[in-house]
């Protein structure tokens, strides 16, 4: 009788344990205390060796739903890992809910202990609409994974990643400038074409669907009036080579749908239209750019902007990448700050002069996210009265830099910004600086201010030229300087030491949290400018710089790739992060948990912070710094 009620006791505690774990993660974490127990008690504890297959993806169906207890499980398509699970997370559902072969293998990366509940008890809890939201979740971000990797290595077509003569359909229709649009609309329509290139003496011209629509249709142009009256010259064209992703991206920021694609000997081989690259949900950034475009007030420029944040959102919903995603978002950065100079102009009246307006930072470099700070600065080009013009634009960089913020973009909080009148100077002015600067680079913010006025770009007044990253090209030959430029982006540290081999802040609001910009962006996009500097490169990405600094023998191929490869995962993990929050209706920032990845993402970001850190330390050691 006590052997019996001993037994009973150490069931009951082995129920309780089970129940606990289960409890305290999801789906189950949902379930009432009876219900926790009732498929508690019918879980079976089961072991696998490391190395060991619990299930191959075209075998059987899955009849049990598995939950780790402890160890590490690794799902893998056609030889691909698609991810690590840990304890708590659930393996061979998506099988044993649908009746079809796994689809996707399972093995023990190392000895796993499993808790495995029959298909009739967890069937039941994972059809409970308390359980549902969570079970569909997990099952589409499995299968989103599957085709994004196979795609990587060519098993699945992706425009975003073909080059442009593969994507183009049809025989291109060429006119000549003369030619009536009557015969050319004609020739369109026989060939499905949505646009027509005509053939100019040192260029091309374009005519659109569109064009025809707003310049014969609507504004009463006649059909027998010449293609070139209706066209668009020059056309922007596009190598053949180009990639669809590079392709659309430049789409946008001109703001165009159709390229002429062109040989390299200059043979017109069609032309290429956004929808040609991407879905349309890709497309729609350009309906938001049109919008800010339209917008004739403040007021309607604020409520274009609205749109900004759920473009986000929609992008990386379709897949594309966070590099991608982040160009496009700076290109409708510069949309909206283009047309809040504008209302701005017409507003204030002429200006008594020529100006430009440079974005810096990550804006500048086609990188921003939600999260990102506006850095920007203006230049003038001289006047007969400087001092009415300097109070014009600090007046105007104000109200731009007032009306952003109004549109919910971050104005850098550190004055980086047209709205401060250090950052509102003449284009000589800003030379003598940056000349000052070279020089002596050791006189106070040198080195920051060097680092912020090469990441420039303009965005107004583009036929100005890129006047204050230009003036840093020079900077290479001043060995002092790029010393101490050297030493700057060696002073950002990536973050190994805690966290299972990463920091985290210690204390704070922020406490636990990654900061992924400070600990994984910052000491790439450090290097990155650093290394583009020595091979004369100013004003560029960070992916760009690395390369430029890779083909003039600034970085070794390997640790050029090294540093790609980082900045890439550092760059998805941080949109990931904000747009869960752009989700959950929080404000973006970029302080990630890490406890909420899975531990094959944990692994990457620990393995590429060692990776650039390794990096970090071998320039150290050729300048022959001290390493820490």
């Amino acid at each position: 009788m006590a052997q019996d009620a001993g037994e009973e006791s150490g069931a009951r505690a082995a129920v309780e344990e089970v129940a606990a774990f289960l409890g305290a993660h999801p789906p189950f974490s949902t379930l009432a205390a009876a219900d926790l127990e009732r498929v508690a008690g019918a879980s079976e504890v089961e072991f696998f060796a490391a190395g060991e297959t619990i299930f191959a993806e075209d075998g059987r169906t899955v009849e049990h739903l598995r939950v780790i207890r402890a160890g590490v499980v690794e799902i893998a398509l056609a030889g691909r890992v698609l991810d690590l699970l840990g304890p708590g997370e659930l393996v061979g559902q998506a099988s044993m809910l649908s009746g079809l072969p796994p689809g996707f293998s399972a093995r023990a990366e190392e000895d796993v202990l499993c808790y495995r509940i029959p298909e009739p008890v967890a069937r039941d809890v994972l059809a409970r609409p308390e359980t549902v939201q969570f079970v569909a979740r997990s099952l589409l971000d499995m299968h989103a994974r599957a085709p994004l990797l196979l795609a990587g290595a060519g098993a699945v077509p992706d425009p975003a990643n073909r080059a442009v003569r593969m994507l183009l359909r049809g025989v291109p229709v060429i006119c000549a400038p003369d030619e009536a649009l009557r015969d050319v609309a004609a020739r369109m329509t026989a060939a499905g074409a949505s646009a027509a290139v005509v053939r100019l003496e040192s260029s091309l011209g374009i005519i659109t669907d569109r064009d025809l629509r707003a310049r014969v249709v609507a504004d009463g142009l006649s059909y027998d009036a010449p293609a070139e009256r209706a066209m668009s010259a020059p056309a922007y064209t596009v190598a053949a080579d180009a990639l669809g992703g590079d392709v659309l991206l430049e789409m946008l920021d001109r703001g165009v749908r159709h390229f002429p694609v062109l040989s390299p000997a200059g043979e017109v081989l069609g032309v290429i239209e956004a929808a040609d690259i991407q879905a349309a949900e890709m497309v729609s950034s350009f309906n938001l750019r049109t919008e800010i475009g339209r917008a004739d007030t403040f007021a309607a420029l604020r409520q274009a902007s609205q749109g900004l944040r759920p473009a986000v959102v929609a992008l990386h919903d379709t897949g594309l990448a966070a590099q991608s995603i982040a160009w496009m978002y700076s290109a409708l950065l510069d949309a909206l700050t283009r047309r809040a100079i504008e209302l701005a102009l017409a507003a204030a009246g002429p200006a008594p002069g020529e100006f430009a307006w440079f974005a810096l930072g990550s804006q500048a470099r086609r990188e921003a996210v939600p999260a990102s700070d506006l850095d920007s600065a203006l230049a003038w080009y001289g006047s007969s009265d400087e001092a009415e013009l300097r109070v014009y634009l600090e007046r105007l960089g104000r109200t731009v830099s007032d009306e952003l913020a109004k549109c919910g973009l971050q104005v850098d909080s550190h004055g980086a910004t047209a709205s401060d009148a250090l950052f509102v100077r003449s284009v000589e002015s800003w030379r003598r600086l940056a000349l000052s600067w070279i020089e002596r680079p050791t006189q106070e913010k040198a080195l920051i201010l060097t680092s912020l006025l090469v990441d420039s770009r303009p965005v107004w007044g583009v036929h100005l030229g890129a006047a204050l990253s230009d003036a840093f090209r020079s900077a290479r030959e001043r060995t002092r300087l790029m010393r101490l430029l050297a030493r700057l982006a060696l002073a950002h540290r990536p973050p190994t030491g805690f966290m299972r081999g990463i920091v985290v802040e210690h204390n704070g609001e922020h406490r636990g949290l990654l900061d992924i910009k400070r600990g994984g962006l910052l000491p790439v996009a450090d290097l990155a400018r650093w290394a583009a500097m020595n091979a004369g490169i100013t004003s560029a990405s960070t992916g760009e710089r690395l390369r430029a600094a890779r083909d003039a023998g600034a970085l070794s191929a390997q640790d050029a790739r090294t540093l790609e490869d980082a900045y890439e995962l550092f760059t998805d993990l941080r949109l990931e992060h904000q747009v869960g929050q752009l989700r959950a209706g929080r404000e973006p920032d970029d302080f990630v948990d890490l406890g909420r990845h899975s531990p094959l993402t944990r692994r990457h970001l620990k393995d590429a912070f060692r990776a650039v850190a390794s990096v970090q330390r071998g320039i150290a050691s050729e300048l022959n710094f001290a390493v820490r």
